[in-house]
């Protein structure tokens, strides 16, 4: 597997940002295999953006799982850049990540990158803070991503995030510190039927017609998140979206649990063709 990590200069955020981009190479399964030829000018790959959790950043899965491997043996481009503690939105008071994430960020790996630009290819997953990403820019941006991955972690409803924006301030009692509840989304009163409100922008795609990516929610057993989780997808299937759920006894919100799943999902739920796809 080729690891890349790059710097430029976003437009978007108005800063300087990193990414990591894991691209399949050639590798001792295709000497086995007997390829007697690998790198084709044209070459493009299908391609996965995954996507970090709250306090975290590119580096993540690269550190804590096997997700290279997984890639590298089914032949899976995977880009991993920063949201930090964004929750993947455009920010009231902060960056503008959501834009970032489906404009930006696929503008830049297409054109530096052989990944392919078509939905049917590009895939997205993340996990906690990104399991939330992942519903939000799969439902806003259902053009982009053909399948959506959401572990340990979905979008909020306005019940939910009313809970969480009450609790003690993050930064007390040895707590992460994060940003306010409506530093990030706004006004908390005026977001049941808006734009961040995840619940009401799946309803409003069916009813104006849109393709839907195929959504999975996966949850440890023990896990504090296994209730939003499964509200999200039951939502979605009571809308009628083509979504399953899995839980897994005896994990909690932990890294042992991501790799497991992460493997799942490159192994055996999104449909890939694990060869690189050729020019015509």
């Amino acid at each position: 597997m080729a690891l890349i990590k790059m710097n430029f200069l976003s437009q978007v955020l108005g800063m300087q940002t990193n990414i990591t981009v894991a691209l399949p190479s050639f590798s001792f399964a295709d000497i086995v295999q007997g390829a007697q030829s690998y790198y084709v000018p044209g070459m493009k790959f299908q391609v996965l953006y995954l996507l970090h959790g709250g306090s975290g950043d590119d580096s993540d899965w690269v550190n804590f799982s096997s997700v290279l491997r997984y890639a590298d043996d089914n032949k899976l481009a995977i880009i991993m850049a920063p949201a930090f503690n964004s929750s993947y939105v455009d920010m009231v008071h902060g960056g503008r990540y959501f834009t970032f994430f489906t404009e930006e960020l696929p503008q830049v790996c297409q054109a530096f990158f052989p990944i392919s630009d078509k939905r049917e290819d590009t895939f997205i997953a993340g996990l906690s803070m990104g399991g939330n990403g992942a519903m939000r820019l799969a439902l806003k941006r259902p053009d982009l991503y053909s399948q959506a991955l959401c572990m340990s972690g979905a979008a909020f409803d306005v019940q939910e995030l009313k809970r969480r924006a009450a609790q003690p301030p993050f930064n007390t009692a040895g707590r992460i510190a994060m940003p306010d509840m409506e530093d990030t989304y706004g006004d908390l009163n005026a977001f049941e039927g808006s734009e961040e409100d995840m619940f009401f922008v799946a309803k409003r795609n069916l009813a104006q017609g849109k393709p839907m990516p195929k959504f999975y929610f996966a949850c440890g057993g023990d896990d504090f998140a296994l209730t939003t989780v499964r509200k999200a997808h039951e939502h979605l299937k009571s809308l009628g979206y083509d979504t399953q759920l899995e839980e897994i006894p005896g994990y909690g919100h932990e890294w042992d649990f991501w790799d497991l799943y992460i493997r799942k999902a490159i192994g055996e739920l999104f449909p890939l063709i694990r060869k690189p796809i050729l020019p015509n």
